[in-house]
Order: C-alpha cells, then sequence, then structure tokens
C-alpha cells in the first residue's frame, strides 16, 4: 500500500494544540498567494520571516518559548514548500485506530527516514548520516537542513507527519538526546521489519550528494 506524500490534515474536533496548528496552516496553504508568502521562511530565523508574521502571529500564545516559535515557524514553511504531488495527496485524516493511537506510536522523522530506506529513496548510510549528524546537532544547524530532506521525503512518496516533526523541535534544545533516541530508534525499528535485497557496502553520503 503507497503512502500519500503528507500527513493528512486533523480533523478540527482534534484537542492537540500541534495538530491544530497543522491543520490551520494547510487551509492557508490552498491559496498560492499565502502558500508563496509561507514558504519564503524556509530554513530562516524567525526574526527573518517577515512575510509569515500576519498569518502566524494570531495562533502564538503571548508567552512562547523561542524554539517553539521557531518550530511553528519552520513547519508552516515546510509544508507550504511541499511539492504539488504531496499537496494534491492532502485528504482528511480518518478516525481510525491510527487517530486514538498514543502520540509516541506516530511515525517521527526517524520513522519516516526509514520508510524512504525501505522504499529506495534514501540509501541506508544516506539516511543514518543524517540522523547521526542531527542528534549531535542544535536546532540552529537542523531547521536550515530540514527544506531539502523533507523534500528529498515528500517528493519519494514519504508521509511526514508536521505536528510531531513540530512538537520534536520545540522541544529538541531542552531535550535533544531522548528525542534524537526516539528518531534512532523509530528507524531501526522500521528498516528491521522490511525485507533487505541489497546488501552491496555503502559509504556515508550526505543528502546533498544523494539527490545529486
Amino acid at each position: 500500500m503507497t503512502l500519500p506524500a503528507s500527513v493528512p490534515a486533523v480533523p478540527k474536533k482534534t484537542t492537540r494544540s500541534s495538530d491544530r496548528f497543522v491543520a490551520y496552516v494547510h487551509e492557508l496553504c490552498e491559496s498560492k498567494g499565502t502558500r508563496a508568502a509561507l514558504r519564503r521562511g524556509l530554513g530562516l530565523p524567525v526574526e527573518r520571516c517577515n512575510y509569515l508574521h500576519r498569518y502566524l502571529v494570531p495562533r502564538m500564545p503571548d508567552q512562547v518559548h523561542p524554539d517553539a516559535k521557531r518550530a511553528h515557524y519552520a513547519v508552516a514553511a515546510l509544508i507550504a514548500a511541499r511539492p504539488r504531488t504531496a499537496r494534491d495527496a492532502q485528504t482528511m485524516r480518518p478516525t481510525t485506530e491510527d487517530e486514538t493511537a498514543t502520540w509516541y506510536r506516530r511515525p517521527n522523522l526517524g520513522a519516516a527516514l526509514g520508510q524512504a530506506v525501505g522504499r529506495k529513496v534514501l540509501k541506508p548510510a544516506t539516511a543514518e548520516s543524517a540522523l547521526h549528524l542531527m542528534s549531535r546537532q542544535s536546532t540552529e544547524a537542523i531547521h536550515p537542513y530540514l527544506p531539502a530532506l523533507t523534500r528529498q521525503l515528500l517528493n519519494g512518496g514519504i508521509a511526514v507527519d508536521w505536528a510531531v516533526l513540530l512538537e520534536d523541535l520545540a522541544w529538541w534544545n531542552r531535550d535533544r538526546d531522548r528525542i534524537a533516541t526516539r528518531w534512532l530508534e523509530s528507524y531501526f525499528r522500521v528498516t528491521s521489519a522490511a525485507p533487505a535485497d541489497d546488501d552491496r557496502p555503502e559509504t556515508p553520503a550526505s543528502i546533498e550528494e544523494n539527490n545529486a
């Protein structure tokens, strides 16, 4: 079964603020002009996202941690930058077992990278190199790295759960070891469940090299 290239918008009845924010951004992106404005924030700090304030400030609390604010701006820009195929795949998420599953059972970025390896969108060495690199860095280094990485996932038909990514980025600098461990565990859980049909040795490569 082929997964959509983007985790669909969630029903408005959800109580999780990250899901509500993601649903709001999906609605904003129905306008081509608004989508273009949000996309201008890709990889940039909040202070350089002048075109995003009018859309996102009304959805932000008066007092919000700077890391959380940047995470909201970053995810809004990433959603706006989805390729057309990912936007076309967007539908409302049905109320299923997945909808009522615990938060930590939802796929994080590590799981998405694992799926990318299973579907040959990324080589194992490339995905693992990306995970280990991010696990050693602060969000200052990760944010500029995400646009190319998520674009590659989406172009390969790999779903990204934006709400999970939003919360992980918001807490990364304060809880990096726990979140990085969760990403790595999810990655190896997904890849170990998939049959290996290519045992050729590989050397570590960057995402940019894999894009070439």
